[in-house]
């Protein structure tokens, strides 16, 4: 038994299943994502097994990018769960076969009380797909496994259906970064998702000098703050320009000889007009204008170009932002 090549064949055949949902599924997947926007309460997911395991996470993905949702056990549901569902909910039943017995027993109560539903099987002639006002077909005829029947394939396509209404979901409904700041205030995402004005330095212990100040006061104030970075602000206190350890050992290595060179003003060192962000910029957008720029410090400034801190990427690193 090759161990290497049994596992590269269900890999392959899983990637399979994924890329087979491309150009099949766009008219269902929209007509779901336009039920469920539409939809003026939750959006309540409900599967039995290893179906259920599956709309458990997609329910749970839903929630966490804005679309508020929930799973109930299709068995607890026959037995009193169902009484969370109110008329302005909308109902997501998943089902390899759409022909589970649990989950079809659900349908005449769920309509009589006037509840949408959408189902995500692998046979789009199945009860379930019959009886759904929206159905999306995942086309998953063989499982992955070595005996062709544990739910493998089934399942990936269903989690990527899942992850392709939730990414249409935010599309629609205008999700920002700033939205998801709020429900994901833990984690590597709440991390990310950080304003710059919460990890700044600011106040005395921002690096500053005047444009006008020689080159050994700039120096004197990098080795005290010790951010490799000093801010030259002109006579309004209004934002001029940056001098980093970079400058500092380039300035050095092209003035070789110059016995004046600490005494000159630094803004003929620095850089002027230099990249600056707000403080209401969110963490993981500083890394991108950090990388983009090849810089590794940012100024943060008001409407009026005036200092209001200084964020090192190392800030951002102690902070697990990357």
């Amino acid at each position: 038994m090759n161990m290497e090549r049994i596992v590269e064949n269900l890999l392959r055949e899983e990637a399979n299943a994924i890329l087979s949902l491309i150009g099949r599924i766009d008219g269902a997947l929209d007509a779901a994502s336009e039920l469920i926007y539409n939809t003026k309460g939750r959006v309540i997911f409900i599967g039995l097994g290893k179906s259920g395991i599956v709309a458990r996470k997609i329910s749970a993905t839903l929630s966490s990018t804005g679309t508020s949702s929930f799973f109930i056990h299709a068995a607890e549901a026959a037995h009193g769960d169902l009484g969370m569902v109110t008329e302005n909910d909308t109902v997501v039943f998943i089902s390899k076969s759409g022909k589970t017995k649990e989950i079809l027993r659900l349908i005449e109560p769920l309509k009589r009380l006037g509840v949408k539903i959408i189902s995500i099987t692998s046979d789009a002639k199945s009860e379930l797909a019959r009886m759904s006002d929206v159905h999306i077909d995942t086309g998953v005829k063989k499982e992955a496994c070595p005996f062709g029947i544990v739910p493998t394939s089934s399942s990936v396509a269903t989690l990527a259906v899942g992850d392709a209404l939730a990414v249409s979901l935010i599309l629609k409904k205008g999700i920002t970064p700033e939205r998801l700041a709020l429900i994901h205030p833990g984690g590597n995402i709440g991390k990310m998702l950080t304003r710059v004005k919460e990890l700044m330095h600011k106040g005395e212990d921002i690096p500053i000098v005047s444009k006008d100040a020689p080159l050994s006061e700039a120096i004197m104030e990098m080795t005290t703050k010790k951010l490799g970075h000093t801010l030259l602000v002109n006579e309004d206190e209004k934002l001029f320009g940056i001098f980093s350890d970079g400058d500092l050992r380039r300035t050095i290595q092209s003035h070789i000889g110059d016995a004046r060179l600490l005494v000159k003003p630094i803004s003929l060192f620095a850089t002027l007009s230099p990249k600056s962000i707000s403080g209401d910029v969110l963490a993981y957008e500083a890394v991108r204008i950090m990388e983009e720029n090849k810089i590794t410090g940012l100024p943060i400034v008001d409407k009026q170009n005036r200092i209001k801190g200084f964020i090192h990427l190392h800030d951002l690193l102690r902070a697990k932002v990357v």
